[in-house]
């Protein structure tokens, strides 16, 4: 079953992408390509990037400040960089006018989130957090089957990034900054997991939460609960030291369990170099899905995934006044639930 892209609206608006490291070369500019974006100018100072920001764009201006950036004449700001600029970037460009898309997390913190969100408010332009993973092929697939009642009544989740990297990257700023400045997997893993729990199951709270680092620098193992409105207890784990990892997702119900044991294959394809061109996948996109009802076992028709459907809902918010596809409360609520989990574990700070 495949999700339909809306029309692509894009008429080639122009955008300037903030920070040319993984997720600026490999996710956002790639699927800008591919909606029919044209990456206008690029934001960096790294030489190594500056030479691939050329080699994928012959044609963009490449920048080495954000003053100059939002000086150009842009349609939208993507803020790729490290969680550490996120917020003065996304202000800069908020001030230009321009409206702006911030990598998650929105901010390194609750206050960070906030001052961004209130400047939109104050300066009357948009912006929004790229939650991706709410276009993964597992968490389409779990809405079509929580709408078709398949699984009962909902009384818990499960829902895991776990790897295992038992030693420590030392060219990764995620491993290596401190969580004040951005660093660990509380800023980086868990705001997919907590994203997509509460598109879910709505509006939920934290019980108890375990933040740890196991490698002796940033965070690289936690586990937070929440309790959602509707009763559904979230149990999300993220760790970089897990050396028999879980299923991706399982979820409970009264009828039965769905559970979906690998990632999307999108962030694969996208490292490949690969993108959705016209907006759409022309590799396969599909988690594989199972309802288990004790020994009985039924293969679901999973919904391929698709992020392009992100910057085409973008696209329909700048040129028709559309919804911009993650809300600001959703922004505020998952940078709630962070700043809640670290405070309950000294040693995450």
């Amino acid at each position: 079953m495949a999700i339909e892209v809306a029309e692509l609206v894009t008429m080639a608006l122009k955008v300037g992408i903030a920070g040319y490291g993984l997720a600026g070369r490999y996710f956002h500019a790639p699927l800008l390509k591919g909606c029919g974006y044209e990456v206008a100018a690029i934001l960096t100072s790294n030489e190594v990037r500056k030479a691939h920001a050329l080699e994928d764009f012959p044609h963009t201006t490449v920048v080495s400040s954000i003053e100059e950036l939002v000086s150009m004449d842009l349609d939208l700001v993507v803020v790729a960089s490290a969680n550490i600029a996120h917020a003065d970037q996304a202000i800069a460009a908020l001030n230009a006018g321009i409206p702006v898309v911030v990598d998650k997390p929105m901010g390194r913190n609750l206050e960070e989130t906030q001052h961004i969100i209130d400047t939109s408010i104050a300066v009357g332009v948009p912006v929004t957090t790229f939650f991706n993973r709410r276009w993964d092929s597992d968490a389409l697939t779990i809405k079509k089957v929580l709408a078709s009642g398949a699984l009962g009544e909902i009384h818990r989740m499960d829902s895991r990034f776990e790897r295992f990297r038992p030693e420590l990257n030392p060219d990764s700023w995620r491993e290596n900054m401190s969580p004040e400045d951005g660093g660990g997997q509380l800023l980086d893993l868990q705001p997919h997991l907590i994203s997509t729990a509460i598109d879910w199951f709505g509006n939920a709270e934290l019980i108890t939460a375990s933040v740890r680092s196991i490698r002796g620098s940033a965070d690289d193992d936690s586990v937070l609960v929440l309790r959602h409105a509707n009763g559904v207890m979230s149990y999300l784990s993220a760790s970089a030291v897990v050396g028999a990892p879980g299923p991706r997702i399982r979820i409970l119900g009264s009828k039965g369990a769905l559970v979906i044991n690998d990632l999307d294959p999108q962030e694969a394809l996208l490292r490949q170099g690969k993108y959705p061109e016209g907006g759409r996948w022309s590799e396969p996109t599909h988690s594989v899905a199972h309802i288990y009802r004790g020994t009985e076992v039924e293969l679901v028709e999973s919904v391929s995934g698709n992020y392009a459907l992100f910057y085409s809902a973008v696209g329909e918010a700048i040129l028709h006044g559309k919804s911009w596809p993650v809300t600001k409360e959703d922004a505020l609520l998952v940078a709630r639930i962070i700043d809640q989990a670290r405070e309950l574990n000294t040693d995450a700070k």
